[in-house]
């Protein structure tokens, strides 16, 4: 089958695991939500090199990897990360044999939906959170209350399910560059065993190209069979100079493109930029309160905690020439249940 067909089809998926269909696809147009532009163009340019065996820049598909963060690249974080509404809702279902918790903090925020104070909290705080509502307990109950919260949850402002909150650019992005030769890693700080329950579903990225933070676990012998349990204490962090880290452990070769959106995707670009080969570096700037909503230099949500922006990175994006995508700007669709 010619690649553009297997394109068309691949779009074709992406238009149904996000529950709607998208604008016209074509063979010439492989990014229809994404509008004419220099994010668009740089995409397509660094495929075009890298898949052209004249091109100086030509890259073996084995050597042609992208790394995706999630939270606010791949799917919106804002009120929250969608893992904290989790973790607040096991909060308040564990909560009746935990009377403590309702003097507690970070547990008596997450009780009163406070989310000023769960944002004060801090990382520490929001590790208390996880640490209680995730561990305990086998990976496979785990994974089962994952599916089960997904399955009901809603985010509070579209009221759709959060697998449909996905970015519609980003889902045809990541088709793109799988019917191109290219294998799709997700590299976030999120907890990668929730995460990898819904990864094929939502972006067709399957749960052994998912990277995140972990909790300990232990092989264990219980009722005579042996489960991994999760241990309420902190593995691996994979987030600013975890990623790297994360992406030579888990994947073993540097990576030619990288998707992020906040500081916390920092190290990640600056590692990837230090390759040798073509490569491309880009930052989802949410700056779109209308369709989704606008924080960080874009001023919307000044004192968000939740994917930080600073003005720096704006500075050194153009310092280093990374692609800044402006959601308001360069995405002519930002979910696919758009009217």
């Amino acid at each position: 089958m010619k690649t553009h067909l297997r394109l068309l089809l691949a779009l074709a998926l992406s238009a149904m695991l996000s529950g709607a269909a998208v604008r016209k696809v074509t063979a010439d147009d492989p990014l229809p939500s994404w509008n004419d532009g220099q994010a668009k163009t740089a995409i397509i340019d660094l495929v075009q090199r890298v898949t052209n065996e004249g091109s100086p820049d030509f890259v073996s598909r084995a050597d042609r990897i992208a790394t995706f963060d999630n939270d606010g690249t791949l799917w919106s974080e804002h009120p929250m990360y969608t893992q904290l509404a989790f973790a607040i809702d096991r909060i308040k279902s564990l909560a009746p044999e935990h009377p403590e918790w309702n003097t507690t903090q970070p547990f008596k925020a997450a009780l009163d939906n406070d989310l000023k104070a769960l944002a004060a909290a801090g990382e520490k705080g929001l590790v208390e959170l996880v640490m209680a509502s995730h561990a305990g307990i086998s990976t496979a109950e785990f994974e089962q209350i994952v599916k089960g919260w997904f399955a009901t949850a809603e985010h509070p402002r579209f009221k759709r399910p959060y697998t449909q909150c996905v970015y519609q650019p980003m889902l045809e992005l990541l088709t793109y560059l799988r019917a191109n030769g290219f294998k799709t890693y997700i590299i976030s700080g999120g907890g990668v065993e929730f995460m990898r329950p819904i990864t094929e579903a939502a972006y067709g990225i399957p749960p052994e190209q998912v990277v995140g933070s972990t909790v300990k676990t232990q092989f264990e012998i219980k009722d005579g069979k042996p489960v991994l349990m999760r241990l309420p204490e902190v593995d691996f962090i994979d987030d600013k100079s975890g990623k790297p880290v994360g992406i030579n452990m888990f994947i073993g070769k540097r990576p030619i493109a990288a998707f992020g959106n906040s500081a916390g995707d920092r190290e990640m670009l600056e590692w990837i930029g230090a390759g040798a080969r073509a490569r491309l570096m880009m930052l989802v700037f949410h700056d779109d309160a209308r369709r989704e909503y606008a924080y960080g230099p874009a001023r919307g949500l000044p004192d968000s905690k939740f994917g930080v922006f600073p003005e720096a990175l704006m500075d050194e994006a153009k310092e280093k020439g990374w692609h800044v995508i402006s959601m308001k700007n360069d995405w002519a669709r930002v979910f696919a249940f758009e009217e």
